[in-house]
């Protein structure tokens, strides 16, 4: 994670100038007068039209600090949420749309990065070809599915079909092999589903699951209905019948989490033995797969959904994957097939009450086909190295306080601590931008053919991932674009990465003293450093392999601050008899807890012993927290809510701000918060794992 570099974070930037001397008067013996450089005054960035004085601190820290934020924006009608992320995708995306439209106003040669993108996103801008060929452009590919004569048949289809990006139930993708990071290899998952989760499917006790596979059914009927299918609501019977029966067979999201259980690896006659019933290797044949050994994260739903291929009839699977074709595609149909996918995604799941613009929607098209060309652009028109050095600093200081940390654990024995010094010597930090960028010269792009450049530019990348089979690891590559606003570690890679759209206010402001920086930019880093080392990331180890490490007393200590911290995370009530679910949370919980922990002893560290000053009132470590609390703020909609419970692993804003504070000493005592405060716990029932 953090290498020792005990340099403070500048606090004071040489960002001054020096003016020419003022040219002599008169008086030429006189000497020039001196220029006068005024000092670089960093603000104090705390955003304090945001706060809700009224609530006190020790209450409720979350809404103390965004509360007026929280009661006076509107969620905009296209979105499902909507917080500080947002708003500076929202930024990133019109800077997107001037690059892009410059590039579609070019006249730009044949084939080269300028023509493919404005061509891709003049061909989907251009509603009245689309409404004209309305589901021509599918036609083709239903026909295939239709024409199929027996199961086998199907079976190597939907290979060629998921290259198109179509999902198909049991899907591969191509990964370091956890066991042997400096190798790629292919695994086989579980997929298929077209609700959120699982439990949405089975549960009998919840109406937003049960409304939700009413409005699914509808969807598909409609989907279908447009494309011409004749059997369309026998259809929605068949996809929903298969979908629950594979539903029945997915590990749940707890169990899903577990890195150990879901390496599981097999050579082909092994998959076939304990899969009978799928000809798999011409299936992989037809997804590009050659390799003979495979990672199955989920042995005994690929053993299920063996059974269930067997069992349910052709013409139940042509209805499935002839609506999993249109799904794929309706986005880049006419108005009446986004109209009805938005219905169920946008409104049903989501609770928008509008489609995006289509500007918009553009944008995004591009971004999952074009992203690199477009994120290269980004980056030489919108991002300033002084970004990126300053970055530099933080995560070298962030690295020494997270060395210092292990250093001082109680609870870890010396065998252990060694052991995680190393992987913590092995961090791999990315910023900003990648060294080299993705080739898009295989793609083909058509003026006034927005399927069949989908269609191609999938069928691109689906290739670009297949041939990293049998080569050397790739570790310049990003699984991020440089414009999207978040970050990441990866176990196999041992690397964090922190895009160019995330360096900016609220998570990092260049003007600001770096108290608030710390607190923001510093704790996401944290964040990410933490997720080498929470409940699933500490099984790997420097060199990304998945191998234990730990000793069984070091394993046992930290698994018992683990289920502490899930146990306060089951209380938080997200919507009205609705609960996070700790277990499934975990490893965020974690990465924010060892995150602002590590962030906080940084800022520290950076003070050299002394106190920093105070700005607008508030002291240094009031501002770190501030800091914190600010990057969190969101609203969602209730829609929004109840999917996040079931599919995403972080815990909402709410909990995430302050479920950590509560844990953390050096907050209550730089607010005073005292027994009788609402988030006060005992320093007996707080967590500190790293």
């Amino acid at each position: 994670m953090f290498r020792l570099a005990l340099l403070p974070v500048a606090i004071t930037l040489a960002l001054t100038a020096c003016s020419p001397a003022p040219e002599a008067t008169v008086d030429t013996a006189a000497a020039p007068a001196p220029t006068v450089v005024a000092p670089v005054v960093l603000g104090s960035g705390v955003e304090q039209q945001n706060f809700d004085t009224a609530v006190a601190a020790g209450d409720d820290f979350y809404l103390h600090v965004n509360g007026t934020w929280l009661r006076t924006t509107p969620i905009p009608g296209d979105k499902s949420n909507y917080g500080a992320f947002s708003v500076l995708a929202d930024d990133a995306e019109a800077n997107l749309r001037g690059i892009i439209e410059s590039a579609a106003a070019e006249d730009a040669p044949a084939g080269s990065d300028s023509q493919k993108v404005g061509d891709y996103y003049a061909a989907f801008m251009d509603e009245a070809k689309l409404e004209q060929l309305g589901a021509a452009p599918i036609q083709p590919t239903l026909a295939q599915i239709a024409a199929v004569a027996g199961k086998d048949e199907l079976l190597v289809l939907s290979g060629d079909l998921n290259r198109i990006g179509v999902q198909i139930p049991a899907a591969i993708y191509i990964n370091n092999d956890e066991k042997q990071s400096d190798q790629y290899i292919t695994y086989i998952t579980q997929s298929g589903l077209g609700l959120p989760d699982r439990d949405w499917y089975l549960s009998t006790d919840n109406d937003s699951h049960q409304e939700a596979r009413t409005a699914y059914a509808t969807y598909i009927t409609k989907a279908l209905s447009l494309a011409g299918y004749e059997r369309a609501i026998a259809a929605a019977e068949s996809v929903l019948d298969i979908e629950t029966r594979i539903a029945e067979a997915h590990w749940d999201r707890v169990k899903n989490r577990q890195a150990e259980l879901t390496y599981n690896k097999m050579s082909l006659d092994d998959l076939g033995s304990s899969a009978a019933g799928i000809n798999w290797q011409p299936l992989l044949q037809a997804l590009g797969v050659s390799e003979t050994s495979f990672v199955v994260q989920q042995p005994s739903f690929v053993e299920t959904f063996a059974q269930i291929w067997q069992q349910v009839p052709l013409q139940a699977w042509q209805d499935y994957y002839s609506f999993k074709a249109v799904d794929a595609f309706a986005g880049y149909l006419s108005d009446a097939f986004v109209q009805a996918q938005f219905d169920f995604e946008g409104r049903v799941l989501g609770g928008q009450s509008e489609l995006e613009p289509r500007w918009k929607r553009g944008v995004g098209a591009i971004n999952g086909s074009l992203g690199e060309v477009v994120g290269k652009l980004y980056v030489e028109q919108y991002f300033q190295e002084a970004s990126k050095q300053r970055m530099d600093q933080l995560i070298e200081n962030l690295r020494a306080a997270f060395k210092n940390g292990i250093d001082e654990l109680e609870w870890m024995t010396p065998e252990t601590k060694t052991a995680a010094q190393d992987k913590l010597a092995k961090f791999n930090t990315k910023i900003g931008y990648p060294d080299s960028w993705k080739d898009y010269s295989a793609l083909t792009v058509e003026p006034g053919d927005l399927v069949g450049n989908v269609m191609r530019s999938r069928r691109v990348e689906h290739q670009r991932e297949v041939d990293k089979l049998g080569k050397p690891i790739n570790r310049d590559e990003w699984f991020m674009t440089t414009y999207t606003v978040n970050a990441y570690y990866n176990p196999p890679m041992n690397e964090v990465v922190f895009p160019a759209a995330i360096l900016q206010p609220p998570f990092f402001n260049v003007a600001a003293n770096d108290a608030v920086n710390y607190g923001g930019i510093g704790a996401v880093i944290g964040h990410e450093f933490s997720h080498g080392f929470d409940d699933q990331g500490r099984k790997y180890d420097g060199n990304g392999n998945l191998r234990d490490w730990w000793t069984e007393a070091d394993a046992t200590a930290f698994s018992e601050r683990a289920n502490k911290l899930v146990a306060q995370y089951n209380q938080f009530e997200v919507l009205p008899g609705k609960f996070l679910n700790g277990e499934f949370t975990l490893g965020e919980n974690i990465g924010d807890l060892s995150g602002l922990a590590v962030a906080y002893r940084a800022y520290r560290m950076s003070l050299n012993g002394q106190e920093d000053v105070v700005i607008d009132g508030f002291t240094g470590d009031q501002r770190f927290f501030i800091g914190w609390a600010q990057v969190w703020r969101r609203l969602y909609r209730e829609e929004n809510l109840e999917v996040r419970l079931t599919s995403d692993p972080h815990s909402h804003s709410e909990a995430r701000a302050n479920g950590v504070l509560r844990n953390f000493d050096p907050w209550y005592q730089a607010f005073n918060v005292q027994p009788g405060s609402k988030l006060y716990l005992a320093p007996e029932d707080r967590v500190k794992i790293w």
